[in-house]
């Protein structure tokens, strides 16, 4: 069997950092085996403490594991081309976000402080060399509906998590992406003072 990539091939970081961050990449090679329910809950307890405005853990998970009764509704929301190869993931997740905190008043931070969530179950799952992809290719409104969303929630996103599997076993178009890809120096990204960025 062919393995993922190893992201040192790949990355270098241009100032010293925890290595985690730069071996953490959203390869879609899943095996199709199952997690168990206590990696599953690892996942989310790193994800419980992120960062978050007044404390409110705006974030809301709900989830699907592989053969289960929910599984159908989850992988139905995905977009053909994401269904080609989460069909072998062990949990697809949708990420909500409250848009209002508990006084009430709207909460302009809730997709700022949900991606800080999510990032911290990415890299936990980078830890446990599980498998933990992002996506924006699914339906939201459908989302929204089938999963009974309150209007007070945003939907925000869809990941999958599996353990790695062989990417041979990807559909053609989807293994020639199946490597960590590279970063824009940190230098454009920044800009002391006023906003100084091209187009």
């Amino acid at each position: 069997m062919k393995s993922l990539p190893n992201p040192d091939d790949y990355r270098k970081a241009d100032f010293p950092i925890e290595p985690i961050f730069v071996r953490r990449w959203s390869p879609r090679a899943m095996s199709g085996e199952p997690i168990t329910d206590q990696e599953m809950m690892t996942l989310f307890e790193a994800a419980r403490w992120a960062p978050s405005t007044y404390n409110e853990q705006e974030w809301r998970f709900l989830y699907a594991k592989r053969a289960t009764p929910q599984w159908q509704t989850f992988f139905d929301l995905l977009v053909e081309f994401n269904q080609s190869w989460c069909q072998r993931a062990a949990l697809l997740v949708v990420i909500l976000a409250h848009k209002v905190f508990q006084n009430g008043k709207d909460n302009r931070v809730h997709l700022f402080d949900c991606g800080s969530a999510f990032e911290n179950l990415a890299l936990q799952g980078t830890a446990m060399q599980l498998v933990i992809h992002g996506m924006q290719g699914f339906d939201y409104e459908k989302a929204r509906t089938a999963l009974r969303v309150h209007d007070d929630y945003a939907v925000a996103a869809m990941f999958a998590v599996g353990r790695p599997g062989d990417p041979d076993d990807l559909p053609k178009p989807v293994q020639e992406r199946e490597k960590p890809s590279g970063r824009k120096p940190a230098r454009e990204l920044i800009c002391e003072g006023a906003f100084g960025f091209g187009g």
